[in-house]
């Protein structure tokens, strides 16, 4: 049964997230600010964490900052505000999800199966090879190592969030193909897709941020997708 935090300072939206959450099987346990999230993370293991952004004391991004000094768990932020800067924010701290209240409690849930699901994947590790052998990529001054998970630009590692990671290496196994948003959402984030391409255009973003003067190797199928060229 996986563990959940959820973390708002409104009664009602822990309720409504705690509700469905019991009816999908989860254990729930809850926190009204970032000062307690912190705490409950630091005293207990938890498969995901539920995290508001706009709390009194503490606000949700520097709760997940602090918290990332010390664990790694899934976070799915939650935000009245939808602004192209909060999103990129929230990714930036190591969010993996950003929902926009209200929401549709059942598409939440959808989010959450999605991001445990990719977390359990994970655990087994990205891109190895049964065989032992290591599978690299390299164009320029841009070299990718798949099987440790590691990416250098002109001999410096890349600074990216797990969820770039997760793009960037679909973008390259896909590479010189057309790829529509619909697949990247799917494929990525591991659901149907709900028209949240802003989540996909941002991750995008940052991405090509990443990769320095090699963003140029991830092209934009205007109307459709991207497309990795390289």
């Amino acid at each position: 049964m996986a563990k959940l935090l959820v973390v708002d300072d409104e009664d009602k939206i822990r309720e409504l997230i705690e509700k469905y959450a019991r009816f999908e099987g989860y254990e729930v346990h809850m926190a009204a600010d970032g000062w307690e999230a912190i705490e409950a993370a630091r005293n207990e293991s938890f498969d995901l964490i539920v995290m508001d952004v706009m709390m009194p004391e503490l606000d949700g991004f520097s709760a997940v900052k602090e918290i990332r000094k010390f664990a790694q768990t899934p976070v799915l932020m939650l935000s009245a505000r939808s602004e192209e800067y909060d999103r990129i924010h929230g990714f930036e701290t190591g969010a993996d999800d950003y929902v926009t209240k209200p929401f549709s409690p059942k598409e939440l849930m959808l989010r959450v199966g999605a991001i445990l699901k990719r977390a359990r994947g994970a655990e087994g590790g990205i891109g190895g090879d049964p065989a032992g052998r290591r599978e690299t990529w390299g164009r320029e001054g841009l070299f990718v190592d798949i099987t440790a998970r590691l990416v250098t630009v002109d001999g410096e590692p890349a600074q990216m969030t797990p969820k770039e990671y997760d793009l960037f290496f679909y973008l390259l196994k896909n590479r010189n193909i057309a790829l529509s948003r619909e697949k990247l959402i799917e494929d990525v984030w591991g659901y149907d897709f709900f028209g949240e391409d802003r989540t996909l255009d941002t991750h995008v973003k940052l991405l090509r941020k990443s990769l320095g003067p090699y963003a140029r190797f991830i092209v934009t199928l205007r109307g459709m997708g991207y497309r990795f060229e390289g």
